[in-house]
């Protein structure tokens, strides 16, 4: 499992927050997804073997919000 801290601009609202942790949250290798809103940081426990740190930062990117 590794653990993982992505700096993610555009997230301003609970929508925000549900729309990430809802969706990266049900890949599969995908254990834990914690948004800090106010911070701009999410945080993912995640299995590198079953889901890459790149198809993640896709997912967000496609919930309309850079990951930097």
């Amino acid at each position: 499992m590794e653990k993982i801290t992505l700096t993610v601009q555009g997230m301003s609202c609970g929508h925000c927050v549900s729309a990430i942790e809802g969706n990266v949250g049900k890949q599969n290798g995908v254990e834990n997804v914690k948004v800090h809103l106010s911070e701009g940081k999410v945080d993912i426990d995640f299995n590198p073997a079953v889901v890459s740190l790149d198809k993640i930062k896709e997912i967000i990117d496609e919930q309309g919000y850079d990951v930097v």
